[in-house]
């Protein structure tokens, strides 16, 4: 069986390729973005927004979850920031000819990134059965549709609600409050395909999922371990912490596949010496690692560490933390005693002086941060590999002091703040006893499905509604073709959005699309005007405002639509006031107050000007909430992939002007990329003896055990100096080649990180025929 995606892509005719970038950010990024920006909203739009960006009066950026400094400059944006506002913030609107002139199956063949081109989307449309075309409809007839497709349901089970890492926390707890009170918890979000494993595995060892450390920590910090991360694309911001731990005499390790141009260099836009000179060098040892290695190195260093404590007993680690904070030295000790250093060269692809030399960085320092994103928690092994983390750094009490501890970075702005708002599929109890004591009704106690299970439950036909609160899940999910015909046995699909994208194109026997207003728009309700709260990625939680003024008056917040469609479908069924909640924000945050845990007097604190900080346990006074009571020391089989000779591990990244599926253009400047997307990065020794060549193109099959074809057809190939052994191509796009059923052991996380594909020569596409 041969299974291929369905969209047409953007002709990569004028596709150029030039060397990778050796610095990140500087006068390039400002040239790129803020002439874009002047652009597509205009010049007083754009200042307007982007002087309010991150600041404390302003509105938190939509992008990335990299938390705001103490004290904020006057432009406290990146460039992908600049970008993020730009695309939500355009002017350009959906006209309703739109939908006359565009059906269903034509949009379907369309790319993201012209679908985001398009402009906002202003009004209502449903596309009935039966009809290839959406066509407006008011709200009120939109949402009477959502109720009698949900309340004729067999059983609440039957439907699924996606939620966006974007949601604010007053959205995403009326949201899930909707859905229990409806009668289920399927409730997936974008978490499950990022750091659902991070979640997991520092839960199971430290008792709180979240990073333990905040953002002062790292100019604190005497080490910094970059791991399976780009923040130069990603999270740009996070270049200046890194600059400024350098300036203060921090060590800077970088560990990834490819050589990521922000670790390298960093040309701070806001110094001269950024603009004009030569930056600031980060990363004083890059350790070029194979897809998958992460956990064998780990283990090795921790071997290093335990071998050093014994040539010196007393002298390495922290015997004081681990007596009284800690479990299971001893098992793991053993474990590790028995780790074979060739399985370890195998796996990471390194040399023994390399594993010694980040070994001896980390026993110099007395304060270590280990941070990480998706190169880690996109793997089979991806909860072990992060529990290797916590082994590493509880050897010498690296948790709980000022300048150390694990810090997993979020990708979306608000995706921990959802999390604690109780999107989660495996709520605990105390927060389900919260909810009946604050509202009258028993939640449902029974897990309900993740983003994987409920594209499994579409496709079993168990799962018959899809509503989608932001995202783009048809285009984020692994296994493209199967999440596209999973998406298309429902019985309606609901996507509440600002823009086009391609889940709007993947479509139910019926459909809808409701347009919601954009975070930096002022949102103004029957009190007046409203502000929302998020949670940043090391647990700060501040206010959120917009300035501009909506795009259209028939757009809705977020709020008012969960509230109204709940209202509808609900009708007295639950005693909650639904309209007091649209009318009123403090409402929400009151009833917040009362059931989640820090967030008592959560209207006074919304009001600080600083915000505030959610306590934890780990970071805060070394207490560990886990079942024992103490951070837990673990056991974790190396397990390492097999590749078979002519095959190479694939992983799947975003490009530099790219936000999740977002596509703000066809260019990828650090990596020498313009004007294309459909490629292949490959070592040009990988290609040789393969007996391709860099130029050249190919078919790119997945080899899966169930015997699927999957097959991304006429990459281009490019020499790139990655990780032998190793490819690299754009994520969403290459999602056809992730088996849906390869996920993370423990964390159902897709694998996207570690695809053994082979490569078939293929003649080049002819861009003439190129339907766009």
């Amino acid at each position: 069986m041969d299974k291929k995606p369905s969209v047409v892509h953007d002709s990569d005719a004028d596709l150029t390729v030039g060397p990778p970038k050796r610095s990140a950010a500087g006068l390039p990024s400002l040239v790129d973005s803020l002439p874009r920006a002047v652009s597509q909203m205009g010049p007083s739009r754009t200042w307007k927004s982007l002087l309010a960006m991150n600041q404390k009066d302003g509105f938190d950026c939509m992008s990335c979850a990299w938390p705001d400094p103490p004290e904020r400059k006057l432009a406290e944006f990146c460039e992908n920031g600049a970008k993020a506002v730009g695309w939500e913030a355009d002017p350009l609107k959906v006209p309703s000819t739109f939908w006359d002139e565009n059906d269903v199956d034509s949009l379907a063949g369309r790319s993201e990134y012209w679908l985001g081109q398009q402009g906002r989307l202003v009004e209502p449309v449903y596309k009935p059965a039966g009809s290839n075309h959406y066509r407006p409809i008011s709200w009120d007839n939109a949402f009477r549709i959502v109720a009698r497709e949900l309340n004729a349901l067999e059983s609440p089970d039957e439907a699924t609600f996606y939620t966006s890492g974007r949601t604010s926390n007053e959205a995403a707890f009326v949201y899930q409050l909707f859905v229990r009170a409806f009668g289920t918890n399927n409730l997936p979000d974008c978490s499950n395909m990022c750091h659902e494993s991070t979640g997991l595995a520092l839960g199971e060892t430290l008792g709180v999922g979240k990073s333990a450390v905040s953002y002062t920590d790292f100019a604190k910090a005497d080490l910094i371990i970059i791991m399976g991360q780009n923040p130069g694309t990603c999270h740009p911001r996070m270049l200046t912490a890194l600059e400024e731990a350098k300036l203060a005499g921090a060590s800077i390790v970088a560990v990834n596949p490819l050589p990521e141009a922000g670790l390298i260099n960093f040309k701070n836009p806001q110094r001269p010496r950024g603009l004009v000179g030569k930056g600031t060098d980060l990363a004083d040892q890059f350790l070029q690692i194979r897809l998958a290695g992460d956990m064998a190195l780990l283990q090795a260093v921790s071997k290093r560490v335990l071998e050093a404590e014994k040539a010196a007993p007393g002298a390495v680690l922290d015997h004081a933390f681990i007596e009284e904070h800690c479990q299971g030295l001893e098992a793991f000790r053993a474990h590790i005693d028995n780790l074979d250093e060739r399985d370890v060269l195998a796996a990471t692809g390194l040399g023994v002086q390399e594993i010694d030399e980040l070994a001896s960085r980390y026993l110099r320092a007395e304060k270590v941060i280990i941070t990480w994103a998706m190169g880690l928690t996109q793997h089979k092994k991806a909860v072990a590999t992060i529990k290797e983390i916590v082994n590493l750094l509880l050897l010498r009490g690296n948790i709980g002091k000022p300048g150390a501890g694990p810090s997993p970075i979020r990708g979306h702005s608000n995706v921990q703040g959802d999390r604690t708002m109780g999107i989660w599929e495996k709520m605990p109890e105390p927060f389900l006893n919260a909810l009946q004591r604050e509202f009258g009704f028993d939640p449902p106690r029974h897990p309900g499905v993740d983003s994987v299970d409920s594209i499994r439950g579409m496709r079993d036909g168990r799962i018959k509604v899809l509503v989608a609160l932001g995202g783009n899940l048809v285009h984020a999910m692994s296994d493209t073709t199967a999440a596209e015909a999973a998406v298309r046995k429902t019985r309606l699909s609901v996507q509440i959005s600002t823009k086009l994208n391609r889940s709007h194109a993947v479509v139910g026997e019926q459909a809808m699309i409701l347009p919601t207003m954009g975070r930096t728009e002022i949102d103004r309700q029957a009190s007046g005007e409203q502000f929302v709260t998020v949670e940043d990625t090391v647990c700060a939680v501040h206010r959120s405002a917009g300035r501009l003024e909506p795009i259209s008056d028939k757009v809705l917040s977020e709020v008012a639509i969960v509230c109204r469609m709940a209202d509808t479908v609900l009708g007295d069924k639950v005693p909650v006031d639904w309209g007091a909640f649209e009318a009123n924000y403090d409402s929400v945050r009151e009833h917040i107050s009362h059931v989640v845990p820090g967030f008592e007097d959560f209207n006074q604190k919304a009001r600080s000007r600083d915000g505030f900080v959610l306590s934890h346990g780990p970071r805060d006074e070394r207490k560990f909430p886990t079942a024992t009571g103490k951070a837990m020391f673990t056991v974790n089989d190396l397990e390492t992939i097999h590749v078979p000779e002519g095959r190479l591990l694939l992983q799947t990244v975003r490009s530099h002007d790219q936000f999740n599926t977002t596509t703000y253009s066809m260019n990828d400047r650090y990596r020498g990329v313009k004007k294309g997307r459909l490629v292949l990065f490959a070592h040009r020794d990988d290609l040789a003896d393969l007996g391709l060549a860099d130029g050249g193109y190919v078919d790119v099959h997945s080899e899966a055990d169930d015997g699927v074809d999957r097959v991304l057809r006429q990459l281009r190939l490019i020499a790139y100096p990655t990780a032998r052994g190793c490819v690299t191509a754009y994520y969403p796009e290459a999602n056809v080649l992730v088996p849906l059923d390869s996920t993370a052991e423990g964390s159902n996380t897709p694998a996207s990180k570690s695809v053994v594909v082979r490569l078939e020569p293929a003649a080049p596409p002819d861009f003439s025929a190129s339907a766009h």
